[in-house]
């Protein structure tokens, strides 16, 4: 059968093999991005706003991990939950939670380097501007962010991207363990290397779909978020 004629009738017939591939890819993503998102903005946010002595030197440390090849992440991974490594003890190698794992660090990067970015525009006088009128010093740093929100939606969608396409640190950690570790990335690879090829293009077509779908509603999130009044 024709390779796109094959990827339509996935598609279209529900298929549970895909859509399995699909939905895990989703979970472990996502729950990744979450995780990412919960380190990696406080602290570029953080860094963003604050004034040290050493901040030139750590800027440029959050900014090189940018360049951090996902195959070494998960090689480093793979080196800690291996069974001679320090958390081989949990038995998370070739599971779900070791593909989170790396992904979080992978996407943390994107996240912290982007919110630092945005942060770091925000007029320095408008904390101060909040705390004179009577602000407390987080309302003032919510606020200050507040101004950088659609930057900081930003940093969260580039960390989706990073991850949602990314197939060697999963591949590493994970095994591409079919009906356990096998996502959308790991699957086109193994799909393309049997000849596959309408498997591996109705995958592409959902993962550009995907997020193509999370970026829509980002910006609709901050779209609306700029409509909404100050007082709310």
């Amino acid at each position: 059968m024709n390779p796109l004629a094959e990827a339509w009738r996935l598609l279209t017939s529900g298929d549970l093999h895909l859509w399995e591939i699909v939905l895990r890819s989703l979970y472990i993503s996502g729950t990744a991005l979450g995780l990412a998102t919960l380190v990696g903005l406080p602290i570029g946010a953080a860094i963003g706003l604050s004034r040290f002595r050493l901040r030139g030197p750590t800027v440029a440390l959050v900014n090189t991990a940018l360049a951090l090849p996902p195959v070494v992440v998960g090689l480093t991974v793979y080196l800690l939950l291996s069974r001679s490594g320090p958390l081989g003890g949990l038995g998370m190698l070739y599971s779900p939670g070791a593909m989170i794992l790396a992904q979080t660090a992978i996407a943390a990067p994107y996240v912290a380097a982007i919110s630092l970015a945005a942060a770091s525009e925000v007029p320095a006088d408008l904390q101060l501007q909040a705390r004179a009128l009577g602000a407390s010093r987080l309302e003032a740093v919510l606020v200050t962010l507040r101004e950088a929100r659609a930057s900081l939606l930003a940093a969260v969608a580039a960390g989706f991207g990073a991850i949602i396409s990314e197939v060697g640190a999963v591949m590493i950690v994970g095994g591409n363990i079919l009906g356990e570790t096998r996502v959308m990335t790991t699957a086109i690879v193994l799909e393309t290397r049997r000849g596959n090829f309408g498997l591996a293009i109705a995958l592409g077509a959902i993962l550009l779909t995907i997020a193509l779908a999370i970026n829509l509603l980002l910006v609709s999130i901050g779209r609306a978020d700029l409509r909404r009044p100050w007082s709310s």
